[in-house]
């Protein structure tokens, strides 16, 4: 873990040094609020000595113009200088938004897998909102408060010296208790958001499995649930919110305390004529104008260290650097027949058990291989192995001769469609999750892609047609209406490899077999690979595979297969009796 000045060091190098023109810009407008505040205070003291005790007439209209021209310069400076400040921030704010984004779309799938969804969404909005927050908030009022404390204290100091010491004895005890705070604010902070991320990631369960809870009825169960998780949110974020309101308490008590001692040693030299009446005014108007740049100067540590322990939550998150990357020279893979070979493949997920144990596959090009075995046999990671989901233990993968790993990832995908019966689809237009293969392509491919794969059936039907917006993962659509979907979306890609997860489990018989239609047309002399739960994925496959518990038990055709395994013959059997 950085330290809380390198992580600084690196926040101004990479997010706010492109900015520091703008940021001297709003410094220089603090300058002016500081001069602008500082002046307030010293035209008391004219106002009373002339105005009051001499009463020259001669300026009174001078003195107060002049005091409307402080506040005015005052107000607009300090305006000024925030605008700028709040333009910087949000820049910063898209800035890491947009690197964290980066990151985690190039991210390998184990990193996306292992954190849910909910806490990233917590690190991009929440933690990268407090950072932005160190950056405006925190750096303005540094100087904006530093400057203008600079500028009074130099109008006391002007007006009675031995004042002032007595006043500046707050700022070190007013220091001292803000940094006190500042530490315990940043570790309660850290705990917040972590609960935060529990959170958001209870709320995308719920929204994703509102059927579920109902079906179930356990709704008074999901409340008792959501109680407990906003209840410890709760109790975190209460705990900032006390830590940071100390600082008030505090600042008061020693405020009263200087000001108690302030008028009693003002009394003293009044009546030894060391002091002036209008004097004393002025030093206490900027006194108590300090009161506030005082206070605040004492939280802005609090502000300093919430970006801080966000900062320590996105940035690891921003430097995370992907395992799947392609290699320093690698080349572009070429497509010929498709064919591809799994040569001694180990694999595991983590370093607890071995998935896939020297696995040897042959899938022929343009011909069709069916994987059949038991649930969590080791077929789906066969799958996610080709286009480099995941990287192999041991071994190597091939294409056409080529390695997967001397090639480049956008070569290799740009080559591969995949299908699964857990299809995915975009809170959007029919057309837009379609054409999301091929960006580039025609209202007249689309309408082929649809075609073939069925779905215009469905499509025609519906009173906005293709610019239906269908939901959330398409929620407003049927299963087998999105499986239609998914597949126009792999016949839009062309691509020469098909991947078939599981793609017509779950359906009726109709529409199984406009499904299958739909596959057959879009695997046509292309190389493909199924996983197989179907007797007719099977009987159509040119070659079979036996896959249990990783390893490969036996290959051939669907006659070979029956005579010489057993585990593909019950399989068999099971399909035959459903």
């Amino acid at each position: 873990m950085s330290s809380d000045i390198e992580i600084l060091k690196r926040l101004y190098k990479d997010y706010t040094k492109k900015y520091l023109k703008n940021i001297l810009t709003s410094v220089f407008f603090t300058l002016i609020l500081a001069a602008s505040t500082s002046a307030v205070a010293y035209l008391l003291d004219p106002a009373i000595k002339e105005l009051f005790i001499n009463q020259n007439k001669n300026l009174i209209y001078i003195i107060p113009g002049f005091i409307i021209l402080a506040f005015a310069a005052k107000g607009s400076s300090l305006y000024l200088a925030k605008v700028i400040m709040i333009r910087v921030s949000e820049e910063v704010k898209k800035d890491m938004q947009i690197d964290m984004f980066k990151s985690l779309i190039i991210a390998d799938t184990k990193l996306i897998d292992n954190k849910h969804s909910g806490k990233f969404i917590a690190n991009l909005t929440n933690d990268i909102s407090m950072i932005t927050n160190l950056v405006s908030t925190a750096i303005l009022n540094l100087f904006k408060d530093s400057l203008t404390l600079i500028g009074l204290l130099c109008v006391m100091f002007y007006q009675n010296w031995k004042l002032s010491l007595i006043a500046i004895i707050m700022i070190p005890l007013a220091s001292g208790a803000a940094r006190s705070l500042g530490k315990r604010i940043g570790k309660v902070t850290t705990e917040q958001m972590n609960k935060a991320g529990i959170f958001n990631s209870y709320l995308f369960e719920i929204f994703k499995n509102h059927k579920l809870t109902k079906i179930f009825q356990k709704e008074d169960y999901e409340n008792n649930r959501a109680i407990k998780v906003i209840n410890d949110l709760k109790e975190k974020t209460k705990k900032i919110n006390e830590v940071m309101v100390r600082a008030s308490p505090i600042m008061e008590f020693l405020t009263g305390i200087m000001i108690a001692c302030l008028i009693y040693a003002a009394a003293i030299l009044v009546s030894k004529d060391e002091l002036e009446v209008s004097n004393f005014f002025s030093f206490l108007a900027a006194m108590m104008l300090a009161y506030q740049p005082v206070r605040s100067l004492a939280t802005v540590n609090i502000a300093i260290q919430q970006g801080l322990s966000g900062a320590k939550r996105v940035l690891p998150i921003i430097d995370e650097t992907p395992q799947i990357k392609d290699k320093k020279h690698a080349k572009n893979l070429e497509f010929k027949k498709g064919e591809i070979i799994f040569e001694n493949v180990d694999f595991n997920y983590s370093n607890e058990g071995i998935i896939l144990k020297s696995v040897n596959l042959n899938f022929p090009g343009e011909k069709m291989t069916a994987l059949v075995g038991h649930s969590g046999a080791g077929k789906s990671t066969i799958l996610n192995l080709i286009p480099r989901f995941y990287n192999v233990k041991n071994g190597d993968i091939k294409i056409d001769k080529q390695s997967i790993y001397d090639s480049s990832i956008y070569s290799l995908r740009k080559g591969i469609s995949l299908v699964s019966q857990d299809t995915t689809l975009f809170d959007d237009t029919i057309r837009n999750n379609i054409i999301y293969a091929n960006l580039d392509a025609t209202d007249n491919e689309i309408k082929e892609a649809a075609k073939h794969s069925f779905a215009d059936e469905f499509i025609e039907k519906l009173p906005n047609k293709y610019e239906t917006v269908i939901g959330e993962n398409g929620i407003r659509l049927s299963g087998g209406e999105k499986q239609r979907l998914s597949i126009a979306r792999a016949i839009l890609k062309k691509s020469p490899i098909i991947l078939l997860d599981e793609a017509t489990s779950s359906l009726d018989a109709e529409t199984e077999s406009k499904i299958q239609k739909a596959i057959n047309y879009l695997t046509k002399g292309r190389t493909t690979i199924v996983i197989a739960h179907r007797l007719s994925t099977i009987l159509n496959s040119d070659k079979i595979y036996v896959i249990d518990s990783g390893q490969v038990l036996g290959s051939g055709t669907h006659d070979e297969l029956l005579k010489t395994s057993n585990i593909y013959k019950n399989f068999y059997e099971k399909q035959i009796k459903k």
